[in-house]
């Protein structure tokens, strides 16, 4: 593989790498080992997308081997491919750095130093990535551990420029994201690869001929307010199509040949904005993008279900092309690997992209079913965990570290119905630590009340194994990652009654409309995301949720202290950071103006002093507490709803009387069950 070239900008000695460049690459195209007949040739592009630091295929909430995700596997499928193209180009498309214990581990417990790489970075060395791009996760741990991780070198405030580290591994490309201090990209916006590439001439003959690849980066501008407590002030953002309608000629003009879009964000039908989360469909506009590849949503592109993840214009599934852009999302976790190929043709002088001819897919490492009906994968590439091994042990003994015990099963398996067994904890830790600051520091807010809310954020998105359960016994700093699983920070926000409502009715998105007439089966939990569905777990606020409704009259009954809230009642609200400054679409003062402190302190960390604060958790005293419930209703026809297999006994130890079972599979591949919620009980 030959070494890649980085343009940095702008000064002269760019200047001056481009112009020798551009002609060393007219000598090697009239060479030897070039050709000025036609030829035609293949370029795969193998995408990886929101690894999430998921190296092995091991839960640390679990503390056991899970062979349905990982990096090791995807490395199987990268090496399969790689056999079966002579010419791949393998980029990461972010959200790469955060997501598991030992990512926390690295960054937060037992920080690794300037010469170490992150164990997901060495790994992804053995494969040898080409290119890749940020997320938003990247940006958890704040601006100088990112500078540190990827190399040093960011010339953004509060960061060290002259810091000289391990780094990466591999060249990183964004495009859209600026230094306050500079005005000038964060990183290198594009990268432009040059390579040798085997084709065929006109007569047949294998023959090898010289092309730039151009690769450019993208990241949802939400990290603005998402990790406002580290990047306001450092950094500013703008859209993608502006960054790619800028960047683009830019590259062309510079001899790429071929230009990939790294895209973190997806699909998203609503009208283009620069601060647009999901701008797939805009992006694929911009003249002279040959591929893209998207992430962010954790979905899949191309979708051969019967009903696509996306249905919208100019997506064609089937064609695996957005606006005729060949394209691809390769899930999560490493469960997939995106391949795009591209049909190339050389015509004497440069490259150009039949797209027309050119392929989409999706490899999963799902290989099938055993005679069991047990799902299948392929295995583990063998050179993955003995580079990560010491590391990994050394994070398991550290979630493994004792912090107090609970005397009942603390499960989000039926949150959505109404067990707040995994969620009452949360919200009291958040509760007490932000009513002490409060009454210590703020005494304009001391005589409001102070609550808390939060919500399911492992609630089945990605199958029957991804719910917070935590069993009956000793805890540990593990158990507590499960009750919350982001690295978010503590946030109190003041609104008032009326705010409140508007609040809870949009987390009631979480739930289809239910018509009780209708005969056929009715699905309850609606595409709206559990994480997004907050709930008050205390007696001090009661509600309803009337699912018959539609969308924003749903919350009836709403009491605080047994009577009606009143609309201009001021409360103190215990949340996190996003939720405080990019929850827009809840209300709108959770824009960050209604923040009245923003905590140092993680969620998670918070959780876990409040156990070892109290050490036996109980049942009655931190996992009955019900605020809601659904308006009583006769329907027609079964109300359904999908969660863990064998789960029933969770449903009924948390006094949940109205749930059934109505199939041990609910037939969606994804090891769950089928289960009924009686609305009229």
């Amino acid at each position: 593989m030959l070494h890649p070239t980085r343009f940095r900008f702008p000064n002269l000695s760019r200047r001056l790498a481009l112009t020798a460049l551009a002609s060393a690459a007219l000598l090697a195209a009239c060479g030897g080992s070039g050709s000025s007949q036609s030829a035609t040739a293949t370029l795969a592009v193998l995408e990886t997308t929101d690894l999430h630091f998921n190296v092995r295929s091991f839960d640390y909430f679990k503390l056991a081997e899970d062979p349905s995700y990982g990096f090791e596997r995807t490395a199987t499928l990268v090496r399969q491919a790689r056999k079966e193209f002579a010419n791949t180009l393998l980029v990461d498309n972010g959200d790469t750095i955060q997501g598991t214990a030992l990512a926390d581990y690295e960054a937060d417990v037992a920080r690794i130093p300037c010469t170490q790489q992150l164990s997901m970075y060495k790994a992804m060395g053995a494969l040898g990535f080409d290119a890749g791009t940020l997320g938003n996760h990247e940006f958890n741990y704040g601006l100088p551990f990112l500078n540190q991780v990827l190399g040093g070198g960011m010339d953004v405030d509060g960061v060290d420029k002259s810091l000289k580290c391990a780094g990466n591994g591999f060249p990183m490309a964004l495009s859209n994201v600026y230094s306050s201090k500079t005005r000038q990209p964060l990183v290198q916006p594009y990268v432009i690869l040059e390579r040798k590439i085997s084709a065929r001439d006109k007569d047949g003959q294998a023959v090898e001929l010289p092309i730039r690849i151009g690769v450019i980066g993208f990241t949802t501008p939400g990290i603005m307010s998402w990790d406002k407590r580290y990047l306001d002030g450092k950094l500013y953002t703008e859209g993608a199509v502006e960054s790619a309608q800028k960047y683009v000629p830019e590259m062309r003009a510079k001899g790429a040949d071929v230009v990939v879009a790294l895209l973190h964000g997806g699909l998203d039908g609503a009208s283009y904005s620069p601060g647009m989360e999901n701008p797939g469909l805009y992006l694929s506009k911009v003249p002279g993008i040959d591929a893209m590849v998207m992430g962010h949503q954790h979905s899949v592109f191309p979708d051969t279900a019967a009903t696509p993840a996306f249905s919208l214009p100019g997506v064609d599934n089937k064609a695996g092309t957005i606006n005729g852009v060949p394209a691809v999302m390769a899930s999560s976790w490493g469960k997939a690997l995106g391949v795009v190929q591209l049909s190339l043709k050389w015509d004497g002088r440069q490259w150009g992209v039949d797209k027309g001819a050119s392929k989409s897919e999706l490899r999963n490492i799902q290989t099938g079913k055993d005679a069991a009906g047990k799902a299948t994968y392929v295995a583990a590439d063998p050179a993955v965990a003995p580079l990560v091994e010491a590391q990994h042990q050394a994070a398991i003994q550290y979630v493994k570290t004792p912090i107090g015990s609970t005397d009942f099963r603390m499960s989000t398996l039926f949150a959505d119905v109404g067990d707040p067994g995994a969620i009452q904890i949360v919200n009291q830790a958040q509760r007490d630590y932000v009513a002490d600051y409060v009454k210590a520091n703020l005494p304009q807010y001391a005589q409001l009340p102070v609550l808390s809310v939060s919500a399911p954020f492992k609630s089945g998105f990605q199958g029957g194994a991804d719910y917070t359960d935590v069993a009956v016994g000793p805890l540990a700093i593990y158990n507590a990652a499960d009750l919350y699983l982001y690295p978010n920070t503590v946030y109190a926000v003041k609104v008032n009654g009326a705010d409140i409502r508007d609040w809870l009715e949009a987390a009631a998105k979480r739930f289809n409309q239910i018509d009780p007439a209708r005969t056929g089966e009715q699905q309850l939990i609606s595409s709206f995301p559990g994480y997004n569905f907050d709930m008050f777990t205390t007696a001090d606020v009661q509600y309803e949720i009337d699912v018959t409704q539609p969308v924003g009259s749903r919350i009836r009954n709403l009491q605080y202290l047994g009577k009606p809230i009143d609309p201009a009642q001021e409360f103190v609200i215990a949340t996190n950071n996003y939720r405080a400054t990019s929850g827009k679409s809840f209300i709108a003062k959770l824009d960050g103006s209604s923040a009245i402190w923003a905590s140092p302190d993680a969620n998670r960390d918070v959780v876990i002093a409040y156990v070892r604060k109290y050490g036996s958790i109980t049942r009655a005293a931190n996992g009955a507490a019900k605020s809601w419930r659904f308006t009583k209703v006769a329907t027609s026809a079964n109300v359904v709803f999908s969660s863990g297999a064998n789960a029933l006994p969770v449903a009924q130890a948390a006094g949940l009387s109205n749930i059934s079972l109505v199939a041990a599979d609910d037939g969606s591949g994804k090891g769950t069950s089928k289960y009924r919620l009686d609305l009229s009980k």
